[in-house]
C-alpha cells in the first residue's frame, strides 16, 4: 500500500522529463484515508503558506502517483498544496472486502474527501482530472458546491452518442457493446470484469510507443481491468446538477493538443453547456492524453497556477507565491 512498494509507476516517469520525476528527495507524504472500508491512499505535498489546495483525480488509464509526478510536484514547486487520490480500484488504495465498486462510489469519495479536507482547513480548494477524472470534478463539484474551481483535461460527457462512441474502443463498441455492457450490469454478471484496453481506446494514451508499454504493464492503472458493474454506472451516471444550472465555480480545460483518443471537440458538447459560469481553454502543445512531453506539461501548469491566482483575486484571497 505504498508507491515504495512498487516500481512500474517509476518505469512511466522515466518518459517524463527529468524535472517531473519523483525520487527520495521530493516524494509526497503518503496517507492513508479511512472511508466506508477502503483504506485510500493519498499523495500529499504539503504548503501551509499555500493559498489554495488542489485535489488530483486520474482518470480509467491512471493513477494518483501519475498525477503526482505531471502536476503535484509542479504544483507545489509553484506554491500550492496537492493532493492525489487513487481511488477504489487503481493505485495503492485497498477496496473493502465484498465491496461493489461502482463510479458512484467514486463521486460520492470525491465529494467526501472534500468536507473532509474542509473540516481541517479553510484553504479554498480546486479539482484537477485527467481523462474520465475532469469529468470527475464536475460531478465532485455539482454534488459538493463548496469548491472554487475546477480544471478537467478533458470533459467527456457520456450521454452525448458521438463521445461514447469515439471514446470507446471502436465505434461499434459505443454503438453495441455498452447496450450490453448496461444490460449484463443488472444480471448476476455484473461483477464480471474486463480489461480497460479493450473498453477504451487505452492505446492512445500516450503518444510513445515505449511509455505505453509501460503504461499498459501497469495493474493499478492502464492495465487494470474493471466490472461491468462500475463500467455501466460511469456510461450511464447522471449528476446532481445539469450543466445549464451549474453556478458553483469556475472551469478551465486544458485540452493537450496531440491528444489521439479525447480531441477537443469531444469536450465542447459538455462545455459549452456551462452557461452561468466562466469557461476557459488553454491548449497544451506537443502533448498527448496522458501528457509526457514538453511544452504542453509547462503550460498545463502555467495555467492552473494562472486559473488559481485569477480566482483567487476574484475571491479577494490573498496570494503570495
Amino acid at each position: 500500500m505504498s508507491y515504495t512498494e512498487q516500481t512500474q509507476w517509476q518505469a512511466i516517469q522515466a518518459f517524463l522529463p527529468p524535472n517531473y520525476r519523483i525520487d527520495a528527495s521530493n516524494a509526497p507524504l503518503e496517507e492513508h484515508w479511512p472511508w466506508r472500508g477502503h483504506t485510500v491512499h493519498l499523495d500529499r505535498y504539503t504548503n501551509p503558506t499555500a493559498p489554495a489546495r488542489v485535489i488530483l483525480f486520474h482518470g480509467v488509464g491512471t493513477n494518483g502517483r501519475q498525477m503526482s509526478t505531471i502536476t503535484g510536484l509542479p504544483l507545489f514547486r509553484q506554491g500550492l498544496e496537492t493532493v492525489a487520490i487513487d481511488m477504489p480500484g487503481y493505485g495503492e488504495t485497498k477496496v473493502a472486502t465484498g465491496a461493489n465498486v461502482r463510479y458512484d462510489t467514486w463521486v460520492e469519495l470525491a465529494n467526501d474527501f472534500i468536507e473532509y479536507e474542509r473540516a481541517r482547513d479553510p484553504r479554498p480548494i480546486f479539482l484537477y482530472g485527467l481523462s474520465a477524472g475532469g469529468m470527475l470534478t464536475y460531478h465532485a463539484a455539482a454534488m459538493n458546491r463548496h469548491v472554487a474551481g475546477i480544471i478537467g483535461m478533458t470533459f467527456l460527457d457520456q450521454q452525448v452518442p458521438r463521445v461514447r462512441e469515439q471514446t470507446a474502443l471502436s465505434p461499434l463498441m459505443g454503438r453495441l457493446g455498452i447496450p450490453m455492457i448496461h444490460f449484463l450490469a443488472r444480471t448476476p454478471l455484473s461483477g464480471l470484469k474486463m480489461p480497460m484496453w479493450l473498453a477504451s481506446k487505452m492505446h492512445t494514451l500516450v503518444n510513445d510507443r515505449a511509455a505505453l508499454k509501460a503504461c499498459l504493464k501497469d495493474h493499478t492503472s492502464a492495465g487494470n481491468w474493471a466490472s461491468l458493474r462500475f463500467l455501466s454506472s460511469y456510461l450511464g451516471y447522471t449528476p446532481a446538477m445539469e450543466p445549464e444550472s451549474f453556478d458553483v465555480c469556475p472551469v478551465l480545460l486544458t485540452q493537450p493538443a496531440a491528444d489521439r483518443w479525447t480531441p477537443l471537440a469531444l469536450s465542447q458538447p459538455f462545455l459549452q453547456r456551462l452557461i452561468r459560469v466562466e469557461v476557459a481553454t488553454q491548449m497544451l502543445d506537443n502533448a498527448g492524453h496522458y501528457p509526457l512531453e514538453e511544452p504542453g506539461l509547462k503550460q498545463m501548469n502555467e495555467a492552473i497556477l494562472a486559473f488559481v491566482e485569477r480566482t483567487l483575486a476574484m475571491q479577494n484571497v490573498e496570494w503570495s507565491a
